[in-house]
């Protein structure tokens, strides 16, 4: 039997609702899965409440696949929290380039619906460090990425002149395999194949910087 429309939502509370129920989507089928319908039903509205705060399906999936990278963005800072600091400042800011391979490839693996949708929804990199897309500590996964590579430069260990574009190739490398063991050739991987080719492909990406 399908709920019955709610009435006592105030200012706000319905969109996050929403929200919430197209994130439960989205873990459990990816963004294919997210029907502002559908999220209306398990929020316990009429379709026609939504559209007060989502226009159309498009606009409750783009707000998903922020959220969701958000999360991405927590994965990677807890990462970097977990990181061995040893003196040297080179090898920090490597071990640090590495945590935030670490923890992205660690959320797909781990919440394969939700980064499907933070990551193959369309858009463009005008919003890579929109606050929308931000994590707890404030920062969007892209914008962890570019702090950590500006970090190798001021360490030493990455020449200045190499530092312009480095986010897209450290990028496409590890959403790279990402996308393989997710949805390509490399999805009947062990665990353990899919760690040694995880620690593999992190050494070819600071070799390769």
């Amino acid at each position: 039997m399908s709920a019955e429309p709610r009435a006592t939502y105030r200012h706000g509370d319905l969109r996050a609702a929403l929200l919430a129920a197209g994130m439960d989507l989205a873990r459990d089928g990816g963004p294919d899965a997210v029907v502002l319908r559908e999220a209306t039903r398990r929020a316990g509205v009429s379709p026609n409440a939504a559209y007060r705060h989502f226009a159309d399906r498009a606009a409750l999936l783009a707000a998903v696949s922020d959220t969701a990278q958000g999360l991405v963005a927590d994965r990677m800072e807890d990462e970097l929290s977990a990181a061995p600091d040893p003196p040297d400042a080179g090898t920090r800011a490597r071990r640090r380039l590495r945590a935030v391979g670490t923890g992205y490839l660690g959320f797909a693996q781990e919440q394969p619906g939700l980064f499907r949708a933070a990551f193959f929804v369309p858009g463009d990199l005008s919003q890579a460090f929109s606050p929308a897309k931000a994590g707890r500590a404030g920062r969007s996964p892209y914008q962890i990425l570019s702090d950590v590579l500006d970090e190798l430069v001021a360490a030493g260990a990455l020449a200045p002149e190499r530092r312009p574009g480095g986010e897209f190739l450290a990028w496409s490398a590890v959403h790279g395999l990402a996308t393989l063991v997710l949805d390509g050739p490399l999805r009947g991987l062990t665990d353990e194949l899919i760690a040694g080719a995880r620690e593999r492909l992190l050494d070819m990406v600071d070799r390769g910087l």
